[in-house]
């Protein structure tokens, strides 16, 4: 029909960009080239675009959200890390965030389209219970709040990684030992002015380096901030709205299934997050390695717990 072949090109068209461009980033991340950097904006452009219509097209056949099943909620993860892509170049021009977020999508994308089962991938009507006004509340909130704190978990990462990198402080170490040496041979040769220039010059070169990496850590700290407080708020819509309709449809609002299981302890652990960065006692590795514990809980909660076949938001793929 013509949904589908208009879906299949632009899947495999945004599949082709996402790919091109998670190519491109990591060579624009070490050797900023304009060129480079402006065909990994377009790409992410036309792959945003694609997907964006095949989106619309799987909701002008469903006739409902797009999010009826897995390859949907995949899709729409692809497109929501491409969303973020195209906001983190125009806001912060971050190109080691722009480097995190493309392969983000081209792996979502690609799992979703090679990964998963022909027939799952098929537009499927909604049962009775999903039948309801409260599909596009529960379900979107939800799949946003997959989306922004895998961002924000996937920034606080790099984080820690910058935070271990001793390579910085064990050069700092090495040059004030030098330049220490260097003032205790001689105080009195003219030659020490020269040894006292060239470290003064590494030292300001070092101190340069410093303050970018600073720049960055801030920024990624702050962007990451941003996106998990965001997904935090869309997940308590999530889960308070999903309790409304589970009352609706099944007559409790808590069940203890698993999915909502890890939806309540993943909440925890970035509730435990944003309390360590609100109350300010600790800084640095310890909220970042609670965001980066949280990404891997989003994709049990996501994933795992779906494929497994258990409980009432499974797809049982795993399981079969």
């Amino acid at each position: 029909t013509t949904y589908t072949r208009v879906e299949y090109i632009s899947v495999y068209i945004s599949f082709l960009m996402v790919f091109l461009a998670t190519l491109l980033n990591p060579i624009n991340l070490f050797h900023k080239m304009d060129r480079f950097g402006y065909l990994c904006r377009n790409s992410m452009i036309i792959a945003f675009l694609c997907t964006t219509g095949f989106m619309t097209t799987r909701c002008l056949q469903t006739r409902h959200l797009p999010l009826g099943n897995l390859y949907e909620s995949l899709m729409f993860l692809s497109w929501g890390f491409s969303l973020l892509y195209l906001i983190s170049d125009v806001r912060y021009r971050n190109r080691l965030s722009r480097a995190v977020l493309a392969p983000s999508a081209m792996l979502t994308h690609a799992f979703a389209t090679s990964s998963l089962p022909q027939q799952m991938q098929y537009p499927t009507l909604l049962v009775p219970a999903s039948q309801s006004h409260w599909l596009m509340t529960h379900v979107s909130a939800t799949s946003i709040s997959y989306i922004t704190p895998l961002c924000g978990s996937l920034l606080a990462i790099v984080l820690l990684s910058l935070f271990y990198s001793d390579a910085g402080s064990s050069f700092v170490a090495n040059l004030e030992n030098k330049i220490k040496e260097r003032i205790s041979i001689s105080p009195m040769n003219p030659c020490n002015n020269i040894w006292e220039r060239i470290d003064v010059q590494n030292y300001s070169y070092l101190l340069i380096f410093n303050s970018q990496k600073c720049q960055l850590i801030n920024c990624l700290d702050k962007w990451a901030y941003q996106m998990i407080s965001l997904g935090f708020s869309l997940s308590t819509i999530g889960i308070l709205s999903g309790a409304v309709w589970a009352n609706e449809a099944r007559g409790s609002y808590w069940s203890w299934d698993p999915k909502e299981t890890w939806a309540l302890v993943t909440r925890l652990i970035y509730a435990i997050y944003l309390h360590a960065k609100i109350n300010g006692k600790q800084l640095g590795e310890g909220p970042a390695l609670a965001a980066s514990i949280g990404f891997f809980l989003v994709w049990i909660c996501f994933l795992g717990v779906n494929l497994l076949g258990v409980g009432l938001h499974s797809y049982g793929w795993l399981a079969q």
